[in-house]
């Protein structure tokens, strides 16, 4: 008892803030699993590195085993735990965080083993989105795919706590404390399904709120840190939160873009993506992620210093595939230009050639993929040149609610307008046209 006591006490002070004492001290561990090539393991326990600095820890050290199967137990071998047991314990670190997802049991026969904690990637990942999630449904989302991630990992508590057992008042039926605990994480489940239900219907009755003016949606996506916050400030001058740090930002942020020529269109910040997303994210955010799906032009963003560019880019558009995003009309874009060597930049777009080049720090391209965008999005309307009867003034209140009219002139007849619509807008409007221009 007084051993498990020094572990927690360990523990407890390890994760205080600076205000407190330090940061948890972790050792990660990675195989190689769903890798191609010792590169990519590599690439994928670096990212592992950063994902704990993110969560709160520092990884005082990492090891990586190439193993063909996961062992069935302790996930890496018996002889491999046991020196992963004395190099932890060497290093006097407060947890192992594995690159893959573990089993129930091999969760529990590694904490057993290694006598500290011990989470996966899926874990970690998780945990991260929870210090981030500000939002209700943020939130929401969050603890739907921790409870979810949790479930089958329920142990239960001892004969102690259970309703069965053998001696007077413990006979018949009865049920253990383990199957109290899933019963009520499965009522939390069910009541978060229904509040998001409630919640995604507010935010598609805002969707369609903004289709209904006419505006446009554009969503920036990438992979995590790829500077999707930072070119959203300098766009539009929003105060979203950028760092350094992989999902600095959760919950998205939606702002007016405003173009030069006076057009305005919506701009979308959304959830950053990394390797192998947890399947419980993306269920429980399909409803943030929907409003990716539903835009008008998707602005994939691409850190060109990354080592890994061609992994990045494959999870991005895994991920747009699995919501239905990956048909829809997208610009590619390189970021971070300012700190990427020239020879780099140069064979970036030379394997690209319609892809942009920029720097939302410095600014550097910024003008220049300003003014592409908006070009992407004109190629989406046409401009009709329509005669409107005096007597319609109705037909004339939705030209000017549903499109941009370009020029009004007035003669015997009615108003002639030209006007600037969507294509899915334009086509009501077709037959009554007199002409017919591109956008």
């Amino acid at each position: 008892m007084g051993e498990a006591t020094g572990r927690l006490r360990k523990r407890l002070t390890a994760t205080e803030t600076d205000l407190g004492v330090v940061r948890q001290k972790a050792l990660v561990v990675g195989t190689g699993a769903g890798t191609t090539c010792a590169e990519d393991a590599q690439a994928s326990l670096e990212e592992l590195v950063l994902l704990a600095d993110t969560a709160g820890a520092d990884a005082v050290a990492s090891e990586l085993q190439r193993r063909p199967t996961p062992d069935s137990a302790t996930y890496i071998g018996k002889g491999k735990a046991e020196e992963i047991r004395e190099l932890a314990e060497a290093l006097d670190v407060d947890l192992v965080i594995f690159d893959d997802e573990l089993s129930p049991a091999q969760q529990r026969n590694l904490e057993t083993l290694f006598e500290r904690d011990v989470v996966d990637r899926v874990a970690l990942i998780l945990d991260i989105f929870a210090q981030h999630a500000v939002s209700q449904e943020g939130m929401l989302q969050v603890e739907l795919a921790q409870l979810r991630y949790r479930l089958p990992r329920l142990r239960g508590r001892g004969i102690t706590l259970s309703q069965q057992g053998a001696g007077i008042a413990t006979r018949g039926p009865g049920e253990t404390q383990l199957e109290v605990d899933r019963r009520r994480i499965q009522r939390r489940i069910t009541k978060l399904e229904h509040d998001l239900v409630r919640l995604g219907k507010t935010r598609a009755t805002q969707r369609k709120s903004r289709k209904k003016s006419g505006m446009k949606t554009v969503a920036l996506v990438g992979y995590t840190n790829a500077g999707k916050s930072t070119l959203l400030n300098r766009l539009t001058r929003a105060d979203v939160l950028v760092e350094d740090r992989l999902f600095s930002t959760l919950d998205p942020a939606i702002r007016r873009l405003r173009f030069s020529g006076g057009t305005t269109v919506l701009c979308s910040d959304t959830v950053g993506f990394v390797r192998r997303l947890p399947h419980q994210l993306v269920e429980a955010f399909r409803s943030t992620l929907e409003q990716v799906a539903e835009a008008d032009l998707v602005v994939h963003l691409v850190d060109s210093g990354s080592s890994d560019i061609d992994a990045q880019y494959d999870a991005v558009r895994m991920v747009l595939r699995e919501i239905g995003a990956d048909e829809l009309p997208s610009i590619l874009v390189f970021t971070k230009s300012d700190t990427t060597d020239p020879e780099t930049v140069a064979d970036l777009l030379r394997s690209n050639p319609e892809s942009l080049m920029l720097s939302a720090k410095s600014g550097d391209g910024v003008a220049e993929f300003t003014e592409h965008l908006e070009e992407c999005l004109r190629v989406q309307e046409e401009v009709l040149e329509i005669r409107v009867p005096y007597d319609r003034g109705d037909l004339l209140a939705a030209l000017y609610r549903e499109g941009e009219v370009l020029v009004e002139v007035h003669d015997e007849e009615g108003t002639r307008l030209r006007v600037r619509l969507p294509v899915s807008i334009a086509n009501r409007y077709r037959e009554i046209a007199t002409s017919v221009l591109p956008g």
